[in-house]
């Protein structure tokens, strides 16, 4: 099992790489929709042993299958704005704390804190439609 501190608290590049394959092998193991993906590339994660080698799910698996790796309830379901009449992708959130920390610490890693800012943000149309990650995160 992955702990999620050990993620927010990477300090090197070196705990960066050793911790990225590690959420590598954990997907693999236990997201069926990656795994399959995975196998059609015939990409294991023993034969993976720098980050630049881990594959990307294509965005298109996010709109065609349920991209989860565990059992819990989903607590959010993100999905894109996508075009009119366009299938839209769907991120499923099964941990709202581990969604709001990354994006909260992510700013702060990068920017300073949060409180430092006024944010002023023009999304026309994403107010009106459930689902923004971005209206969540504002």
């Amino acid at each position: 099992m992955i702990n999620t501190n050990d993620i927010f608290n990477i300090q090197t590049e070196e705990e960066f790489n050793t911790l990225a394959l590690k959420i590598f092998k954990f997907q693999f193991e236990n997201n069926p929709v990656y795994r399959s993906f995975c196998d059609l590339l015939y990409i294991h994660p023993s034969d993976v042993k720098v980050v630049e080698n881990i594959p990307f799910l294509p965005i298109q698996f996010f709109k065609s299958h349920r991209v989860l790796s565990n059992s819990n309830p989903i607590e959010k379901t993100f999905s894109s704005s996508g075009t009119t009449g366009s299938t839209t992708s769907k991120h499923l959130v099964t941990n709202l704390n581990v969604y709001e920390t990354s994006f909260t610490k992510g700013f702060k890693h990068f920017y300073g804190n949060i409180e430092d800012y006024v944010v002023l943000a023009l999304l026309p149309s994403y107010l009106e439609r459930d689902g923004s990650s971005l209206i969540y995160m504002a």
